[in-house]
């Protein structure tokens, strides 16, 4: 008895701190975020603010049905990017990693993987202003190529400005998930996959009969946070294109960013935006967990 009693005890001291610290830092602002959203709070004092009024779902009723439509358009942009992450950047960096751990690349083996993941390292800060100084803006590098060889020419910039965004986010977190399946591929044992090649088994049998079942739970586990970053991707579409032109890459933390902390304040507008999406955010993992759970039933 005594023991047991010395265990909970334990427990309680291991695990307080780090309860309190979640409650503080996360849920409760949580919480209160989706109070506020509600409220017509404008700035200043927050406790002891009289002015403080309950709206009802005034903001997400202005967010969903206001003429110029930009929730929808940064809603769009996100989705476009969650699909770029789950699928791109995760069968990409399953295939490199797979490429990586069977050593079908014979010489350059570290230079190839040090180039793939070395994005990963660089501030998105800086990718972002670099892509838009030598592509995006309109004096860039490649602009100003494209204007010595045809300068009336229609280029995918004036009308679908996303793309290039879409293109750097591919290309810088593809080697994330390469690192993260290349070192879970690592610790399959050899010998399953060369009694296999003993039986005849060929590369893309031993891809999807042996190694994609196995790492079923690191590719949802990825996805969550393929989805989970792509929602609150900000800084570098922020230094990329900030949004413009015209809002056609605003992404929903842009626009929360812009509704609490551009021009007039809109406080409740923004918190709206942040309690949308992290709504969007648990769908997504929900059905992406439950599919992982239907995928790894059908593999046992």
């Amino acid at each position: 008895m005594t023991i047991n009693r010395e265990k909970r005890i334990s427990y309680a001291v291991l695990v307080t701190p780090a309860v309190l610290i979640y409650l503080l830092v996360v849920a409760f602002p949580t919480v209160f975020s989706v109070f506020l959203s509600f409220t017509n709070y404008n700035g200043g004092v927050i406790f002891g603010n009289s002015n403080i009024q309950l709206i009802g779902f005034d903001s997400y009723i202005w967010m969903f049905t206001e003429p110029v439509r930009s929730f929808y358009t940064a809603l769009n942009n996100n989705l476009l990017i969650v699909a770029v992450s789950v699928f791109g950047q995760i069968p990409l960096g399953f295939i490199l990693a797979y490429i990586l751990s069977r050593k079908l690349i014979t010489r350059g083996r570290g230079f190839f993987q040090t180039m793939i993941f070395l994005p990963n390292v660089i501030s998105a800060i800086i990718i972002g202003v670099l892509f838009n100084a030598f592509i995006i803006s309109p004096y860039s590098v490649f602009m100003e190529i494209k204007k010595l060889i045809n300068p009336n020419a229609e280029f995918v910039l004036n009308t679908q400005p996303i793309i290039p965004v879409l293109f750097v986010i591919l290309w810088m977190f593809t080697g994330f998930y390469m690192v993260i399946f290349l070192a879970h591929m690592q610790r399959i044992d050899p010998a399953i996959i060369e009694a296999a090649k003993v039986d005849g088994a060929t590369e893309g049998r031993i891809l999807t009969k042996i190694v994609l079942p196995v790492m079923t739970s690191e590719i949802v586990t990825c996805s969550i946070l393929a989805i989970s970053g792509s929602l609150k991707t900000f800084d570098l579409i922020y230094a990329m294109t900030a949004g413009g032109p015209a809002g056609q890459t605003r992404v929903l933390s842009l626009f929360m960013y812009e509704a609490a902390f551009r021009g007039a304040p809109n406080y409740p507008l923004a918190n709206a935006i942040s309690t949308v999406m992290v709504l969007i955010s648990v769908i997504l993992i929900i059905v992406t967990r439950q599919l992982g759970k239907i995928f790894s039933e059908k593999g046992d």
